[in-house]
C-alpha cells in the first residue's frame, strides 16, 4: 500500500501543472489549428474545409518575417547575456546586504506597463529627443542621423523590455555556487580567469539556459517593441506584428491563426533542439 501511495503521489502532484497546460495551452492551440483551416471572410462566415494549403501559402509569403524575428531574438538574447550576465555576477559575489535592494532595482520596470516603457524609450531615442538631440547639438552626431525605426533599435527595445528574464536565472544559478570551489580552483594555480570560466561559469549554465530561453520565446513573438519603437516601419516588422494585423485589421482570421501556429511550432522545434544540445539537466541545475 505505501509502494502504491509512492507512486500515485508523483502523478497528483504533476496533475494541477498538466491540467493547466491542457487547458489554457493545448486547447487554444488545438482551436487555433481548426481556424487556420477554414475558408470564408469575415462578413459571410468561415467554413472548416480542412485547407491545409494556407500553410505553405503563408509560409512562402512570410518567411522573411520569421527569418528577421528570429534574428532579432537572437541579438537580444546574446546582448541580454552579455549585459545580464556582469549584473546578475556582482549581485550574487559582491551585492552584500544590498542584494535585495539591487535586485528590486532589476524588476522595478515590471511595475510599469510594457506598452508605456516602450513608449518612453521612443520618446527618449527619438531624433531630437534627450539622447540624439543632446548629442547632435555637441556635434557629436550628425544632424540627419537616425535611430528609430531601425533594426538595431528594435532589438535594443527587446533587449531592454526582456533584460530582467536573463538577470533573474542568471542571478539564482550564480548565487548557488559555492565559493570555495572557486577557491580550490585557485589554490590549484588557476588564475582568476580560469577559474571563472572553468567554475563559475560552467557552473552557472542552467542560468544561461534558463534565461535564454526566457528570452528568445517571447521576443520572438514581440509585437509591440516593432510597433512602436519600429515607428510602423514594415522594414523592420517582426512576425508578430503580421499577425496582430491579419487578426485585428484585415480580419483574416485563417491566416492570422496559420501564422501563429508556425511560429508556436518553430519556437518548440527549437527549444527542443536546444535543450538536447545543451542538456536537459543544465535546466535543473
Amino acid at each position: 500500500m505505501r509502494s502504491l501511495s509512492r507512486g500515485i503521489t508523483p502523478l497528483l502532484l504533476l496533475l494541477p501543472g498538466t491540467a493547466w497546460l491542457i487547458v489554457f495551452f493545448v486547447v487554444p492551440m488545438a482551436f487555433m489549428l481548426l481556424i487556420s483551416l477554414q475558408q470564408g471572410t469575415f462578413d459571410t462566415g468561415y467554413q472548416l474545409t480542412w485547407n491545409f494549403g494556407i500553410y505553405p501559402e503563408v509560409i512562402g509569403q512570410y518567411w522573411e518575417l520569421y527569418w528577421r524575428s528570429a534574428i532579432f531574438a537572437l541579438a537580444a538574447t546574446g546582448l541580454t547575456l552579455a549585459i545580464g550576465y556582469p549584473v546578475a555576477y556582482t549581485i550574487a559575489f559582491r551585492g552584500g546586504r544590498l542584494k535585495n535592494a539591487l535586485l528590486l532595482i532589476v524588476v522595478l520596470p515590471f511595475f510599469v506597463s510594457f506598452v508605456i516603457r516602450t513608449l518612453n524609450w521612443r520618446m527618449i531615442l527619438s531624433d531630437n529627443g534627450i539622447v540624439f538631440g543632446f548629442l547632435k547639438d555637441l556635434g557629436i552626431v550628425a544632424p540627419d542621423f537616425h535611430f528609430l525605426a531601425t533594426p538595431a533599435s528594435v532589438i535594443f527595445g527587446l533587449t531592454y523590455n526582456f533584460l530582467p528574464f536573463m538577470i533573474l536565472p542568471l542571478y539564482v544559478a550564480i548565487e548557488k555556487i559555492d565559493r570555495r570551489l572557486i577557491e580550490a580552483a585557485t589554490d590549484l594555480y588557476a588564475s582568476r580567469l580560469q577559474a571563472f570560466w572553468r567554475v563559475t561559469f560552467v557552473l552557472s549554465l542552467p542560468g544561461v539556459v534558463a534565461g535564454s530561453l526566457l528570452t528568445f520565446i517571447p521576443a520572438v513573438g514581440d509585437f509591440i517593441t516593432a510597433e512602436v519603437i519600429g515607428a510602423g516601419n514594415p522594414q523592420v516588422f517582426m512576425i508578430g506584428n503580421i499577425i496582430q494585423r491579419k487578426f485585428l485589421d484585415s480580419l483574416d482570421y485563417p491566416a492570422a491563426a496559420a501564422l501563429g501556429f508556425v511560429l508556436v511550432a518553430v519556437v518548440m522545434v527549437l527549444v527542443t533542439v536546444y535543450t538536447r544540445l545543451v542538456g536537459s539537466d543544465q535546466l535543473a541545475g
